[in-house]
């Protein structure tokens, strides 16, 4: 198994033995873990974020740590030091929690500005810097950052340009009623039901030449255009004051070629795109002034955006394609 549809539907599988109503969220984990990305998860307390970050680790056969974020944590305490051992006389390298495939980073608005920037920092580079040592971070490597929208007392927002250096955020909703429903139920039976029931489903090396799929996918001229029109929508909209950065162009190139390979297809097409959009873009807009005053939602102007800019036709969209994603010889 090394095409990224059959990664993603048995890595779908085995977190729905666990958690109920996450194939959507799952999936844009997978898409981040896919095209190297980091994903910000909001959402109220108690809708699982932490659990589908832990049941995604384990079924990706990936190492995890959470760290939980706090006003007190130094950035050494993420990324490490040297500690002083007396009985020996010498010191020795004490590695952070970041030194683990997927790291979870709870409630990352609790943290100081200072301890943010050395966690972006080991995202954007993939190592980090102990006492003039630089030292490599696994591979795969994935930062899911969690936050709470309803409780601000003694947290630092993320500047915008810390904001950027995530790839998508998602946004946890609470469950429908058949859902919750569905999950009473199944913790009724076993209450004791928690992640680490969760078994691998995929080893890093199948991850690897999923990710190889990715980037081999097809995407024609009018689709990178495509891709152009919508993020110079989000400069120009009237209540965007800085719109997305050529990172967010390429967060939703990679995001919508990834999609693709989930969806079966070697090439992308616009509803790929348009299925990203909104994971893309919404945190990355600054709204002008009036708009925060306005309650105007983030969400609402990148649906505005998407309805603002037509679609290329399909025609030509699969002309000049690669050679389409086969399963290696022998499988």
């Amino acid at each position: 198994m090394t095409d990224p549809a059959t990664l993603a539907e048995e890595i779908r599988a085995e977190i729905r033995t666990v958690l109920v109503g996450m194939d959507a969220e799952t999936d844009f984990l997978t898409i981040a873990l896919l095209t190297r990305g980091h994903v910000l998860l909001e959402g109220v307390p108690g809708v699982a974020k932490t659990s589908l970050a832990n049941a995604f680790a384990n079924a990706s056969g990936l190492s995890y740590n959470r760290v939980q974020m706090t006003p007190d944590i130094l950035p050494a305490d993420i990324t490490g030091t040297n500690v002083y051992r007396e009985q020996t006389g010498e010191f020795e390298l004490q590695k952070g929690p970041v030194f683990v495939n997927v790291v979870v980073a709870d409630e990352i608005n609790r943290a100081t500005p200072k301890t943010q920037s050395a966690l972006l920092e080991a995202m954007a580079e993939e190592h980090v810097s102990i006492e003039g040592e630089t030292l490599q971070l696994p591979s795969p490597f994935l930062v899911i950052a969690t936050q709470n929208p309803i409780e601000m007392e003694g947290t630092f927002d993320l500047p915008e340009a810390q904001r950027d250096r995530f790839q998508l955020k998602l946004t946890v909703e609470l469950p429908t009623p058949d859902a919750e429903q569905d999950l009473l139920s199944r913790f009724d039976g076993n209450p004791m039901l928690s992640p680490e029931d969760i078994t691998p489903v995929v080893s890093t090396d199948e991850i690897q030449a999923a990710r190889e799929h990715v980037a081999d996918v097809y995407v024609a001229d009018k689709v990178h255009r495509y891709i152009i029109d919508l993020v110079n929508a989000s400069r120009e909209h009237p209540d965007v004051a800085h719109g997305a950065s050529p990172r967010g162009s390429l967060a939703l190139l990679q995001t919508a070629k990834a999609q693709a390979a989930i969806a079966d297809r070697d090439y992308v097409i616009p509803d790929d795109v348009k299925s990203m959009l909104t994971p893309v873009l919404r945190h990355r807009l600054v709204l002008t002034t009036d708009a925060e005053l306005g309650d105007v939602q983030p969400t609402e102007i990148v649906d505005e955006i998407a309805a603002s800019v037509s679609p290329p036709e399909s025609e030509g969209i699969t002309e000049e394609q690669v050679e389409p994603m086969t399963p290696d010889a022998g499988e």
